[in-house]
């Protein structure tokens, strides 16, 4: 499959006048890196204010990262209006400062330019760019135009249109606008080998010869598709899709479940699907739902971290976690007489891509799936490495105690004399599922609130889900 983020590299242009530091904590919260009275409502607290305050609130353009300049990535959005509500529930936020934000949001995406052009437009048939320049908000680079990460706009998108239930102006404008962007987009369209979505499309080549037609991160983006009010894809569309996913049952490391390595996989859907006790015919036939598939997948990591067959420094039964997450530097190193491969941005996983490095959104945003083995895991991170990977927006994206040298030819980071090497970035998709699933644990907020849109509803209908609260 296509890593999707490596379409682009991680420069781009400074989001200008909006780097401004974290508000104050409440009472008895923490300064960076001490151990605060409850380290996870700490951490989700952090995690929210960086989409809070590095989101330019005129236009709703969440950066792809922080502190390094950086275009806006639209994913990164959908996070940021998911994340918006989880701020008024807790009380760091009010109401009305989520509602301007959002409908800043909104509007902005409304209008802006779609087309087929190759640098003057934010999208095309409804979809939008990976990746958005900061000072007009237009297609950046070379970035495609992105099924995937679309789908991840149009899950806050709607979720913001569904939370904000109030009477107020604002609220309604909130929702036609949500309503309005999702029927804009041409699902329809973007099948050139059907009867599977591309992952995308350039105005230069055309569409991106790969598909989504394995099991990924794609379930929500087909769900959204096949409810779709203007452009839907045909309901057998899920049937051709599960059956696909039979490849992908294993026992690997552990349990029977569909295996993808990066934890990322199995947690983006749940974000906004609650798919405890509902099932498709596919997941009937193995005796669980997907819920249980991705909490399976959260064990079988654990179960990696403690066999670890790569003999990497800092794995064990209390420290694990690996997905799509920043690294040091595309390179070979001989540490400790063996040689040692490392990567840059890539997805991680048991027996994929593993270099040693551990990416805390992988333990913190499955906590939902496994509170416990999770919980345990962030505090441990916390309790061995503190302020080194512990700041300001929560966890740095990544670290790998096993990069001790120095001098190594590092492309992003640097090393930590205790640590080891230390990601200097905090990711916007990364803290995305920090802040919801932190949520989802304790209230299930965004689960609730998204069994109350239609569209979704419809969506899984439609794919012949069945049970559960949907009944």
């Amino acid at each position: 499959m296509i890593d999707r983020r490596q379409l682009l590299g991680t420069g781009g242009l400074a989001l200008a006048g909006l780097t401004g530091g974290c508000a104050t904590l409440p009472a008895g919260g923490s300064t960076a890196g001490a151990a605060p009275r409850d380290l996870i409502l700490d951490l989700q607290e952090r995690s929210f204010r960086f989409f809070w305050d590095t989101t330019d609130p005129a236009t709703g353009w969440a950066p792809d990262r922080w502190p390094t300049p950086s275009f806006s990535s639209i994913a990164a959005v959908g996070f940021a209006l998911t994340a918006y509500p989880v701020g008024v529930v807790n009380g760091w936020i009010t109401r009305e400062q989520a509602r301007t934000r959002t409908l800043a949001t909104l509007e902005w995406f409304a209008a802006a330019p779609q087309g087929p052009g190759a640098d003057d437009a934010s999208g095309n048939k409804g979809f939008f760019y990976h990746f958005l320049g900061v000072t007009k908000g237009l297609r950046f680079a070379r970035a495609e135009l992105s099924t995937i990460d679309t789908a991840l706009l149009i899950a806050g998108v709607l979720f913001a249109g569904t939370w904000f239930d109030g009477a107020d102006p604002a609220e309604a404008r909130i929702r036609a606008l949500a309503d309005q962007l999702y029927a804009a987009v041409d699902w329809t369209w973007i099948v050139p080998r059907p009867p599977f979505l591309s992952m995308g499309w350039h105005p230069e080549s055309g569409f991106i010869a790969s598909d989504w037609n394995i099991y990924n991160e794609g379930m929500l983006m087909y769900l959204l598709a096949i409810a779709s009010p203007t452009h839907p894809l045909p309901p057998a569309t899920w049937g051709a899709l599960t059956q696909r996913f039979e490849a992908a049952w294993t026992t690997r490391w552990g349990e029977a479940y569909l295996h993808y390595p990066p934890l990322f996989v199995h947690q983006y859907s749940h974000v906004w699907v609650d798919f405890r006790g509902i099932r498709d015919p596919f997941i009937a036939s193995k005796g669980i739902d997907y819920f249980e598939n991705s909490r399976r997948a959260v064990r079988n990591q654990r179960a990696y971290a403690i066999a670890n067959p790569g003999g990497w420094i800092g794995y064990d039964k209390d420290c694990w976690g690996w997905t799509a997450c920043d690294g040091p530097g595309d390179f070979t190193a001989t540490l400790r007489g063996r040689s040692r491969e490392f990567f840059s941005y890539s997805e991680r996983g048991p027996g994929t891509r593993d270099d040693g490095t551990i990416a805390p959104t992988a333990a913190a945003g499955s906590i939902a799936f496994e509170p416990e083995l999770a919980e345990t895991c962030i505090r441990t991170m916390h309790d061995r490495y503190g302020e080194g990977i512990y700041g300001q927006y929560g966890f740095l994206d990544s670290f790998n105690p096993t990069l001790t040298d120095p001098n190594a030819p590092l492309k992003h980071g640097r090393v930590v004399p205790g640590i080891g090497w230390v990601d200097k970035d905090f990711l916007g998709i990364d803290q995305g599922p920090i802040v919801a699933m932190i949520e989802n644990q304790r209230t299930g907020l965004i689960w609730k609130t998204m069994q109350r849109n239609p569209h979704l509803r419809r969506g899984l209908e439609r794919a012949g889900f069945r049970g559960g609260w949907l009944g």
